[in-house]
C-alpha cells in the first residue's frame, strides 16, 4: 500500500492540475479534445508556473506595464517597413515540409509566418532580409521568440490554447484590415486588431481568430516571458526555455537549423498521413489508436516523474 502511495500523488497531483487547466477561464475545449491535447501534459509545470506568477493570472493583460516593449510599439512603422517588404517577396509563407509542430495545424488555415527567433538565436534569413526589426529585438531581451505572422483573407483559425505558460503572447499590429471583421477572442472576448496598436495575453487560455475580410492581416507575432514571483521560479522557468523550447524551432528557408523535436515530428508525421488513410476507411480503429498513443505519451512522463 504505501509504495502505491507516491504513485497516487502523483497522479492525483496530474489530475489536479490537467482539471484546473481544462476549467480555467470562461471558454474551454471539448473534454476529449483537452485530454489528447499538447496544454494537457504541460499541465503539472503550467499550474506551478501560475502560482508563481508575478502578473495577474487573467486572460489579457495591460501592456503598459511591460516598459521593455516599448521601443517595439515606438517604432512600429519600421517594423512594418520590413513586413511589407518580405510580405511583397514572398517570404511570408507556409513551410514546404512539415517540420514546424507547433504551428503544423495552422497551415490548413492558411496561416503563413516568418521566423524571426523562436527561443533561440535570430534565423540567417531574418539578419539578412529584416536587420532593423532584429535591432529592435534585440533592445528586448525578455522576447525568446518572434515572426512575422499573416492570417489570410476569408480564413481562421480554430479554438486551441497554446502549451506552454511560462511565456504571454505579444500581437504588434502591422497590416491590419479596417473593419471590424478581423480579430481574435480571448476567452471569449473579442479584439480588433489595429495598425501600431499591441495587445498581450495569456495564450494558455482558449482563443480563436478569425479575418472575414478581403485583406491580409500581419502581425508582429511575440512570445514574452512571463515575470514570476521568486528567483527559483524563474531559473525553472529560463531552464525550460533554454533546454526544452528550442527543440521546437524550424526554419525559413533550406540549411537553416531545425530543433530536435520539429526533426522528430517531420519523421511521425508520415506515420500521420498514414493514420489519416486509416481514419477513412475505418474510423473507430482510428479513434483507438490515437488516444492509446496519447495516453500512452501520459503514462510515460508519470512514470519518469516517479522512477
Amino acid at each position: 500500500m504505501f509504495s502505491l502511495l507516491p504513485a497516487s500523488l502523483v497522479l492525483g497531483g496530474y489530475t489536479a492540475s490537467a482539471l484546473y487547466v481544462h476549467f480555467r477561464g470562461r471558454e474551454r475545449l471539448k473534454f476529449m479534445r483537452q485530454v489528447a491535447d499538447h496544454s494537457t501534459i504541460f499541465a503539472p509545470f503550467n499550474a506551478f508556473i501560475y502560482l508563481c506568477s508575478a502578473v495577474p493570472n487573467r486572460p489579457m493583460l495591460d501592456v503598459d506595464e511591460f516598459s521593455e516593449l516599448t521601443p517595439l510599439r515606438e517604432h512600429w512603422q519600421t517594423i512594418r517597413e520590413e513586413a511589407l517588404a518580405l510580405y511583397h517577396g514572398g517570404h511570408i509563407r507556409k513551410p514546404t515540409r512539415h517540420d514546424d509542430l507547433a504551428f503544423n495545424s495552422f497551415y490548413k488555415r492558411d496561416w503563413q509566418r516568418f521566423y524571426l527567433k523562436w527561443y533561440g538565436d535570430y534565423l540567417a534569413s531574418a539578419r539578412a532580409l529584416c536587420p532593423r526589426t532584429l535591432e529592435l529585438l534585440a533592445s528586448t531581451p525578455s522576447v525568446h521568440a518572434a515572426m512575422f505572422a499573416l492570417l489570410a483573407p476569408r480564413s481562421h483559425l480554430v479554438r486551441h490554447r497554446d502549451p506552454f505558460a511560462g511565456s504571454l503572447r505579444l500581437h504588434l499590429g502591422l497590416v491590419t484590415p479596417r473593419s471590424g471583421e478581423c480579430l481574435i477572442f480571448i476567452d471569449g472576448v473579442p479584439y480588433h486588431w489595429r495598425e501600431g496598436e499591441a495587445v498581450l495575453f495569456d495564450e494558455t487560455y482558449v482563443h480563436r481568430a478569425e479575418n472575414r475580410t478581403d485583406e491580409a492581416r500581419i502581425i508582429l507575432f511575440c512570445d514574452v516571458e512571463r515575470p514570476l514571483r521568486w528567483r527559483l521560479a524563474t531559473a525553472v522557468n529560463r531552464w525550460v526555455i533554454a533546454h526544452l523550447m528550442g527543440t521546437t524551432a524550424t526554419a525559413n528557408v533550406d540549411g537553416e537549423p531545425v530543433g530536435f523535436a520539429n526533426r522528430v515530428f517531420e519523421q511521425l508525421y508520415r506515420v500521420r498521413l498514414l493514420m489519416l488513410s486509416l481514419k477513412k476507411r475505418r474510423r473507430g480503429l482510428y479513434y483507438a489508436l490515437s488516444y492509446s498513443t496519447k495516453l500512452a505519451v501520459v503514462g510515460g512522463i508519470v512514470y519518469l516523474m516517479l522512477f
